[in-house]
């Protein structure tokens, strides 16, 4: 991978009962690493993490360590940093976790068992210039979450997709709103937000059971309550709806991830919503913070 450059593979989901919500994003070149940034992002491969975010009532858990080209394994199928890795063995994505979480040191450990049922084959394309690109791979996934600590077990539906770049996401972006709902038979992303430059940007897509992607027309824009650091949220709804935060899993200075409940091309659903300011991230107060819940390992 070039300097500069990105990838990460993002996994997220929500037990059946909708009491439980995950995401683990597995990154080279990690895109929110102060550490990466400070070496001049010269070296992508040297900045490696597996990030696990865990919420619910019986149990939640957080954990980032960046790690050295030293500690990294990969090729076609598999992605080691580590203690913990990814393979795919061409049903199933098996992740292995065995972290350590921050500031405060507990176990993050367990196993997560994704079988997707929808595989898409379509990449797209986030800027003019091509330096940022977007893949879902698996719009439409079941899960299998069992984790020792926490102690934990559930199932439920899952997405997958990958990021790609050549440049800093703050290069590229000051802000974007993403989200994904599984309908009865599709499934629906919406991207939206503003491009470095100041120009706006955005994509209300449907994939359907075969993996072909549909452009859609945007449904009407609607702003969210801000998050408890003042992060603006926004999404998309159909007309008249009103959409409601029924979770916010994650509240950072910079980003929030929550589940709202809306309504999407005529049907009610549950999405899984992120809110992303490059602007705030960039910030030198916020890059002051970063190691705290980022820690990178010397060993």
């Amino acid at each position: 991978m070039e300097p500069d450059g990105y990838a990460w593979w993002y996994v997220d989901a929500t037990s059946a009962d909708g009491a439980h919500g995950l995401t683990i994003i597995a990154f080279i070149g990690s895109v929110f690493s102060p550490y990466y940034k400070l070496s001049g992002r010269r070296d992508p491969e040297n900045h490696c993490a597996i990030n696990v975010a865990l919420n619910g009532p019986r149990g939640s858990a957080w954990a980032m360590t960046e790690r050295g080209r030293g500690k990294v394994a990969r090729d076609a199928d598999s992605f080691a940093v580590g203690p913990s890795a990814v393979h795919w063995n061409g049903d199933c994505l098996t992740i292995d976790l065995d972290e350590i979480s921050a500031p405060l040191p507990y176990r993050v450990r367990g196993q997560v068992r994704v079988y997707p049922e929808i595989i898409a084959t379509t990449a797209f394309l986030l800027d003019p210039a091509a330096r940022h690109r977007w893949h879902p791979v698996a719009p439409r996934a079941r899960i299998e979450v069992e984790m020792t600590h926490p102690g934990v077990r559930w199932s439920g539906d899952a997405y997958f997709d990958s990021n790609f770049g050549e440049e800093p996401l703050e290069a590229g972006f000051r802000d974007w709103h993403w989200s994904r709902a599984h309908l009865k038979d599709d499934v629906a992303v919406l991207y939206d937000g503003v491009r470095a430059d100041g120009m706006p940007f955005d994509l209300a897509l449907r994939c359907d059971r075969t993996g072909r992607w549909h452009d859609m027309v945007q449904p009407d824009a609607v702003r969210l309550p801000r998050t408890g650091w003042l992060i603006d949220r926004r999404t998309r709804a159909d007309a008249g709806t009103v959409p409601r935060v029924a979770k916010t899993w994650i509240d950072a200075p910079f980003y929030a991830r929550s589940a709202l409940a809306t309504r999407l091309f005529g049907e009610d659903v549950f999405a899984v919503h992120e809110s992303l300011s490059l602007r705030r991230f960039a910030s030198p107060i916020v890059q002051s913070m970063l190691p705290y819940r980022m820690p990178r390992s010397i060993f």
